[in-house]
């Protein structure tokens, strides 16, 4: 039995400036996954800077309310909500909220730094 502790995981700074902690991944401990779970937070005011993933991913929400863009379209995420993210989709999440925001990352299958491309420009 595999258990991971949050606070176990070294916390670091992910391409698109969110504060990543990564639980699952099969590159990382001897697993039979497809996929990789990580635990994401972001400050008040924040935003991940616009990326975009070869793979598949979704966000679970866990605290705080997020304005999370998707290509054209916006919505208001929070505690408790789930959201698919295509693959190659344009992607950022801003906090708009008045604590963190810490949300549950799933990157089917795998996520691996050459299939991520962040892109130089700020969100909007």
């Amino acid at each position: 039995m595999l258990v991971q502790k949050l606070n176990a995981c070294p916390e670091f700074i992910a391409g698109d400036h969110t504060v990543l902690r990564e639980l699952l991944h099969p590159d990382k401990q001897p697993l039979e996954l497809r996929y990789s779970l990580a635990h994401a937070t972001l400050p008040v005011g924040k935003a991940s800077t616009r990326h975009s993933l070869k793979t598949a991913e979704v966000y679970y929400i866990l605290n705080g309310i997020g304005e999370m863009h998707i290509q054209e379209e916006v919505q208001i995420l929070k505690s408790g909500d789930a959201v698919y993210i295509p693959p190659n989709a344009v992607q950022f999440i801003r906090n708009c909220g008045s604590e963190p925001l810490m949300f549950i990352c799933i990157v089917d299958p795998a996520w691996r730094q050459e299939a991520e491309t962040v892109y130089d420009s700020a969100p909007s």
